[in-house]
């Protein structure tokens, strides 16, 4: 199955991108009268076949549509402190897209040690991860916030901040309810800060554990995304 991302497709016939014309004719050297899925990452899977191979503007005929509901009946939404190595943030957005999640925010925490993204090309990653996965859903992937700023949105259902510093005990795994919406703080390297963990608190967030060992921030939020989807 090829899978490509189009999220303006529309109609009983589309031109595909220059780049995903490249990659259809060029790459995979597909021709007229192949079949190749087109999702809008909304949920949508049309099935296509291919009416003109020219390499800068592919041009196919949906066949079929169908439609896939959300992965669940909550939304998972992970704010995470960019890391230092941008590879590990883009590993962390591969798997977690993999996994399934709904919304990603990129979090400037007191202890970050990035203060800098560039979206386009962390949604290449995550759209990337889409495709070979065959999903037909791409998580948001939101602007870059400060701390502050982000904590005090108003938000619905369950709030958990991830502090490696907790002493109460309290386990990500045994608080997560079911069928609720969840929004998941995971901090730097140097974790957050006490104020922040107390701002967040505050805020009607509840500071949780994600296991014993201590985890890089890619692991964790891809643990507590794994957490999430299992509870």
């Amino acid at each position: 199955m090829h899978l490509f991302y189009c999220p303006d497709i529309s109609g009983s016939l589309y031109s595909l991108t220059e780049e995903e014309s490249k990659h259809c004719i060029r790459v995979l050297r597909l021709k007229v009268g192949d079949t190749i899925h087109i999702t809008d990452g909304r949920g949508n899977m049309h099935e296509c076949r291919i009416t003109d191979d020219h390499p800068k503007r592919c041009s196919v005929e949906v066949m079929s549509t169908s439609f896939t509901p959300a992965r669940s009946p909550y939304r998972l939404h992970i704010a995470i402190a960019p890391t230092k190595n941008m590879e590990r943030l883009e590993w962390f957005l591969e798997k977690v897209t993999e996994i399934g999640i709904d919304e990603i925010t990129p979090l400037f925490c007191a202890h970050s040690e990035r203060n800098t993204l560039k979206l386009a090309r962390l949604e290449k990653v995550m759209i990337s991860a889409m495709k070979q996965s065959l999903k037909s859903w791409l998580p948001l992937l939101n602007a870059p916030l400060e701390f502050d700023d982000f904590i005090g949105q108003p938000r619905t259902g369950q709030k958990f901040i991830a502090w490696c510093e907790t002493d109460t005990g309290q386990q990500l795994k045994n608080l997560v309810a079911p069928d609720s919406d969840r929004l998941i703080l995971i901090g730097p390297e140097g974790d957050f800060s006490a104020t922040e963990v107390q701002t967040a608190i505050r805020n009607g967030f509840v500071p949780v554990s994600l296991g014993d060992n201590r985890l890089r921030t890619e692991t964790a939020g891809v643990v507590a995304c794994v957490i999430s989807q299992i509870m």
